[in-house]
């Protein structure tokens, strides 16, 4: 049975989804492929990622392809409660709702982890975490998983280090098709359509602050230069500092940007990154929000500790009155941005991000048991077959390599 907050909400979400589909012909070709196929015949997959219309619609090409889904959100506040009942009535298995506590947000991942799932699709760890720590009854059923997100391959590489990990899992992140479109130019327009919509205010002219300069926070600055902004990027890696100052950004300490800034995005993976004393530095109004995957890169603990009010400006904004008079603004509560106070990434981004998925999930059922490393990159063929039918899909036509040039850059003798 499933545990969402309104089946009645379904011809709304249907309708999302809809229009989703009508924008991913990648994900389009894969379901047709899939119904005739049916790589995922007799598999129970367990997905966690952000629950809105693009998730639900890989969630129907899974299914299409023969798979029995069990979904959940990876995020309380990304989760759409009209999606989530769209998929129900599909006749999928769905464990989640807007705003759930944390108590209920874990309570939705144990639901989703209880019915034998041989296939694990996560965003940012919390399923294979589970798995390993309080439901290790589960792992025998599991032949492999993939993860979506940096922060996700950061727990799995430690799990992996200290010998941890139980099961393949695909690192469908760092394929080509994935970060360097999604998590370019999907976090960098979809971050600024968050703060947009949220704050009605101008960006042209402010001095924008981004902590991290990966390639979320390359898309993150570039989009904030595009609306006119100046930007200003901290960083702790030496590497990516001088790439920030080669693209044309000034930078600088936290301690120092925090005294500058008119919009600050965290987008690091890490904790900690503005706290107490950034807080009290800041310009009257800055207005704070992060686009890493875990609430914990502003630190909100300490700020309403600090604060001495704490109010609600608008949906998704939350004034705070610092000690020394000056307010500063949270939108969506230190979460997610472009997903809790937006739709997420644009539709025909997510349509190469979840073909990457739904074809990493297919190579792990085509290869159950085969599989020794226990963290393994997508396969370099998967990787192209996405890109060249995106290609093919935007009419674009690239040229091919002839035998002799084949053979010129494979004969090591020049």
């Amino acid at each position: 049975m499933s545990i969402i907050r309104d089946i009645h909400l379904a011809p709304s979400g249907e309708n999302k989804i809809e229009w989703v589909r009508r924008n991913c012909a990648l994900l389009r070709s894969l379901e047709k492929d899939f119904s005739v196929s049916r790589p995922f015949a007799g598999k129970r997959i367990a997905l966690s990622i952000h629950l809105e219309a693009k998730t639900a619609y890989l969630c129907k090409v899974l299914a299409a392809g023969g798979a029995e889904m069990y979904v959940t959100g990876s995020n309380p506040l990304s989760t759409q409660d009209d999606v989530a009942a769209a998929l129900v009535k599909d006749g999928m298995n769905v464990y989640a709702w807007h705003a759930a506590t944390e108590e209920e947000y874990y309570a939705h991942i144990r639901e989703t982890l209880s019915h034998h799932a041989n296939i694990i699709i996560d965003d940012g760890g919390d399923l294979v975490h589970m798995l390993h720590t309080e439901m290790q009854d589960e792992l025998p059923y599991v032949i492999g998983g993939c993860e979506e997100t940096t922060t996700g391959i950061v727990r799995l590489a430690a799990m992996n280090r200290e010998g941890k990990l139980r099961f393949p899992m695909i690192k469908v992140n760092n394929a080509d098709c994935k970060h360097l479109f999604d998590n370019r130019y999907g976090t960098g327009q979809s971050v600024w359509d968050g703060i947009n919509r949220t704050t009605n205010l101008i960006v042209a002219g402010k001095n924008v602050v981004v902590a991290g300069y990966g390639w979320c926070g390359k898309g993150v600055a570039m989009r904030a230069k595009g609306l006119g902004a100046r930007v200003y990027v901290t960083e702790i890696d030496p590497i990516k500092a001088i790439e920030a100052v080669m693209d044309g950004f000034s930078v600088l300490p936290m301690n120092e940007a925090a005294e500058i800034g008119d919009f600050f995005v965290t987008v690091t993976g890490c904790s900690g990154v503005i706290t107490e004393p950034d807080f009290l530095k800041m310009k009257e109004g800055a207005v704070l929000c992060n686009a890493g995957h875990f609430d914990v890169e502003v630190d909100m603990k300490r700020l309403r500790e600090i604060s001495t009010e704490i109010r609600e400006m608008r949906n998704n904004i939350t004034g705070y009155t610092l000690p020394n008079g000056k307010h500063v603004y949270v939108l969506a509560e230190g979460r997610l941005v472009n997903l809790a106070a937006g739709d997420g990434h644009p539709a025909e981004i997510m349509d190469m991000s979840f073909a990457i998925q739904a074809l990493s999930a297919k190579y792990l059922a085509e290869n159950a048991g085969r599989l020794k490393e226990k963290l393994i990159d997508v396969p370099r063929t998967v990787d192209l077959e996405v890109a060249h039918r995106k290609l093919s899909f935007l009419g674009i036509r690239i040229d091919r390599l002839t035998p002799e040039q084949e053979d010129y850059l494979n004969n090591s003798t020049v």
